[in-house]
């Protein structure tokens, strides 16, 4: 029996209220959390610079490819470990975790030590901002207001990097991420009385979206 066995729904601490409906619900993706979270590629590029640092010293020193190999083994293995530790770890949190979007709110849960349901109202989120990949996978940030008692230790990995004094809950390794900027700015179009507006489309290159909100506070500009 796991700790989420209570949930009357997968990743929603309890029923809807009546009127309410789910629009979408989804996880992150293991690889986007390895790659966007725990930057999988610096640390590959980081060993491939070690390994290549030891084998040209050692090409120096006269040692044969044979006496290289072998003196590399623990480089090797301290790699493997890196690896498989942040594959773990991406798993988990993927695992772990369910991003919901209703008519009113965008609820998240997560956690692997210590699970947590977070709730944010329409009315609480002042932007929106997507960050595209050129693959498809990307981010929704949520900037939110109302909302004190956020912590960007008690959000992570779930929270826009380098925000810390004001932390925004963030949709973390969505591979359809343009999918999920269109439901949600079409139910924060709804939930304002607003028509929808298209969002234009960008890569992780380039300044993010901004989601119109349903908040009293106008949208920043990209």
């Amino acid at each position: 029996m796991s700790e989420y066995d209570s949930e009357p729904i997968p990743g929603l601490p309890a029923h809807l209220p009546e009127g309410e409906q789910l629009l979408w619900q989804g996880s992150p993706e293991t690889w986007a959390i390895a790659r966007r979270v725990f930057h999988i590629g610096l640390v590959a590029a980081y060993f491939a610079v070690l390994l290549a640092w030891r084998f040209a010293t050692g090409i120096s020193d006269g040692h044969t490819l044979n006496e290289i190999a072998v003196n590399s083994i623990p480089l090797l293995i301290t790699a493997t470990a890196g690896f498989a530790l942040i594959g773990l770890l991406a798993y988990l949190i993927a695992r772990t975790t369910i991003y919901s979007i209703t008519s009113r709110r965008v609820v998240m849960r997560f956690g692997v030590a210590l699970p947590m349901s977070l709730n944010i109202p329409f009315k609480a989120v002042k932007n929106a901002a997507v960050h595209r990949c050129v693959n498809g996978s990307g981010d929704v940030a949520l900037e939110v207001e109302g909302l004190d008692r956020l912590g960007f230790v008690h959000l992570w990995p779930h929270v826009r990097a380098w925000h810390v004094r004001q932390p925004q809950p963030t949709l973390r390794g969505l591979t359809e991420v343009n999918q999920v900027a269109g439901v949600l700015s079409k139910a924060l179009h709804a939930a304002a009385g607003q028509p929808e507006r298209k969002t234009r489309t960008a890569t992780s290159a380039h300044p993010a979206d901004r989601l119109p909100a349903s908040g009293s506070h106008a949208p920043a500009p990209a």
